[in-house]
């Protein structure tokens, strides 16, 4: 790909496109005709961590407003509500189940913070109930699940954004703007790695009960039925194939934001994949050690992750590195710097973190549900940067070369990938946008 596709890339993800035209018949008909100080109504659906993060972030603009939290666990309800209050200085009704969430009249947009094997359901029924969504990373557990969500928010003209705040930081774009000027020369090779000390070891607790005000079967919702387990609730609900795709999924589509940012849209030709449990004896699923080969059509890309060690490339325990021949860029979420190759006419750069990404990329979000304008973190490209990395678990998990059709979205000649490309779901669950 040259230099002027690659900024053309950049421009796309860094500016908005305008959406076709639709009609608006439910509240956004509102906030379509509106000014910038139109009120806007949040559901939140997943009262955990990551859910009550991102309210309290949607919370610094001040026309955002909460009516509702929804979760299974009643704790979670609480500690939901409690946020709205400190912030609103009122209370919110407290739901279980999503599906009430998007019946409300009084709900623009909803906030979908759940474990990853709930971002598809909630997120297609928001946009047949013509809500806007912001959903967290990665879009779901499999490439036909992200499909499916792109379809709804395309069939419905609703404004989705995945939750990669990386996006909107400041000096992440000053680093990407670097590697798309030519200044690193050629890239060749792109490395991304997530060695993270304080992951991994929780144990081997036996099976039990569900905690008293959970509804575990509706937290199951479309995974298979399974007996509750402390480990696979929760957090660490991303160590479990079932509901998430360990650290590939979570810290690995941060960096692999970055890095398909930096080299634009082409796919990847073959992917290979090697890992496995070596560190962490407990009863999780996913590998505690990995590395996946991504071959692109001019350029390798490579992605590594180690739970329980820190120590990664260039002292770094997080990264991504643009090796080109005539300098190499390191990016981390707090900094960057350019390293010059030897007898090389580029002189070495640096630039540090200026403020948190997240309200900016909650605030492009707003502007987009009001403007229709489609956000930074669009979801075509939410969509092809989780399917990079759900292919190098497939990769891992079927230990085949994935030779990919990005067209179909399929692998060339390997039933046994393809059949991790899709999630089967647990009656009565149905995915209506499911291709085929």
């Amino acid at each position: 790909m040259d230099k002027t596709t690659r900024r053309l890339f950049l421009k796309r993800s860094t500016t908005t496109a305008m959406l076709a035209p639709a009609v608006f018949t439910g509240p956004n008909a509102i906030l379509a005709a509106g000014g910038p100080n139109e009120k806007v109504t949040v559901g939140l659906i997943g009262s955990g961590g990551m859910g009550k993060g991102d309210l309290a972030t949607f919370f610094k603009n001040p026309e955002v407003d909460c009516p509702v939290v929804c979760d299974v666990d009643d704790s979670h309800i609480a500690s939901g509500i409690e946020l709205v209050q400190k912030h609103r200085n009122h209370g919110a009704d407290g739901v279980r189940d999503f599906r009430e969430v998007l019946d409300r009249k009084d709900v623009d947009v909803v906030l979908v913070a759940t474990p990853d094997h709930w971002h598809a359901l909630p997120t297609v029924y928001a946009c047949e109930a013509g809500k806007d969504v912001y959903v967290e990373k990665p879009l779901a557990t499999s490439i036909a699940e992200g499909r499916a969500m792109l379809e709804a928010m395309k069939q419905n003209k609703r404004i989705v954004q995945m939750g990669t705040q990386w996006h909107s930081g400041e000096h992440f774009r000053e680093a990407i703007e670097i590697v798309q000027s030519g200044k690193l020369g050629k890239i060749r090779q792109v490395r991304a790695w997530a060695y993270l000390d304080w992951v991994g070891g929780i144990g081997n607790p036996p099976d039990q009960d569900p905690p008293a005000g959970v509804d575990y079967d509706l937290w199951l919702g479309p995974a298979p039925k399974r007996p509750f387990n402390p480990n696979r609730f929760h957090f660490n609900f991303r160590w479990f194939w079932d509901y998430a795709g360990g650290l590939m999924t979570d810290w690995g589509v941060h960096l692999i934001n970055l890095a398909m940012w930096g080299m634009g849209p082409e796919h990847p030709k073959t992917i290979t994949s090697c890992g496995g449990k070596f560190a962490v004896d407990d009863n999780t699923e996913t590998p505690d050690t990995q590395i996946a080969v991504y071959e692109f059509p001019t350029y390798t890309f490579i992605w590594e992750h180690q739970m329980l060690g820190g120590v990664g490339i260039g002292g770094r325990s997080h990264g991504v590195s643009f090796s080109g021949v005539d300098a190499t860029l390191i990016l981390d979420s707090e900094s960057w710097e350019v390293i010059p190759e030897e007898k090389k006419q580029i002189a070495a750069m640096k630039g540090e973190q200026v403020s948190d990404g997240r309200p900016a990329h909650v605030r492009n979000f707003l502007d987009c549900v009001k403007s229709r304008q489609q956000p930074i973190e669009n979801l075509e490209l939410g969509h092809f940067v989780s399917t990079v990395a759900h292919l190098g678990n497939v990769a891992l998990r079927t230990g085949s070369k994935i030779v990919w059709d990005p067209d179909k979205e399929r692998a060339k000649k390997d039933r046994q990938a393809d059949k991790l490309l899709k999630v089967k779901y647990r009656r009565p669950w149905k995915m209506p946008y499911y291709r085929g």
